[in-house]
């Protein structure tokens, strides 16, 4: 389910239609809106008009937008690049909308989720990743068994408040595979022993820990500018 017109803008413009339209009478009071659903009349897809009760019941927002589309599962073609990352247990829907949407602006060429991490295509995780669900390629809820046999040329490194190498002392230009875990406990058992090294952010002033879509952000981004200084291109690997 996509909510609101800019998310069912970035949809349309990755090259996807919705395969469901709601919309309310209203809807002419945003410009965006009217020509969002303008546009989709004439590709030809079937816009539902409903009363502002329906669209609340079909929505997960308190203050609808007044669009509503529902669309199949995004198929992205997995990119050639050397980063991966690998959520495990993350619980929190608005933490992994942040992954997503980070993943997708430090070039990641693919997320892999783990069974017992948040459903990627909740509303809240959509909303969250800003797009990010119709342009980065994503494998969701998979077994470590799959989750090996993808990252088996690369290495393969444990985020680890506990300790490790300092994030901005990793080589990430290599084909690297980033493993972050959930909020309370961290990555799993199998996690752990598929890990080949272990990487830490230092902090200063007592911290234990930083939110895990901050830390992720901080150790992508930090791939990314390796990648980039050495001339490694983002789209590309």
């Amino acid at each position: 389910m996509v909510e609101g017109v800019r998310l069912i803008e970035e949809m349309i413009e990755a090259g996807q239609k919705p395969a469901l339209f709601f919309c309310t009478e209203d809807r002419a009071s945003n410009p965006r809106a009217r020509a969002l659903v303008e546009l989709l009349v004439s590709s030809g897809s079937e816009v539902v008009t409903v009363s502002e009760e329906v669209l609340r019941f079909l929505s997960d927002t308190e203050t609808p937008q007044g669009v509503l589309a529902v669309a199949a599962f995004p198929e992205v073609e997995v990119a050639v690049r050397g980063l991966s990352l690998i959520v495990d247990g993350v619980r929190d829907p608005g933490n992994l909308g942040t992954i997503l949407r980070t993943a997708q602006a430090a070039g990641v060429g693919r997320v892999v989720t783990l069974r017992g991490t948040v459903d990627v295509f909740s509303p809240k995780v959509v909303r969250g990743a800003m797009g990010a669900h119709f342009r980065l390629p994503i494998s969701w809820d998979r077994s470590w068994e799959e989750v090996e046999r993808m990252v088996e040329h690369s290495q393969v490194l444990l985020a680890d408040p506990t300790g490790g190498a300092a994030y901005h002392e990793v080589d990430w230009t290599i084909p690297t595979a980033l493993i972050v875990g959930g909020e309370a406990q961290g990555a799993g058992r199998k996690g752990r022993q598929l890990a080949t090294g272990r990487v830490t952010i230092p902090m200063e002033g007592n911290v234990e820990s930083l939110n895990v879509g901050v830390a992720a952000s901080v150790m992508l981004f930090e791939a990314a500018r390796q990648r980039c200084e050495a001339g490694v291109e983002l789209e590309d690997g």
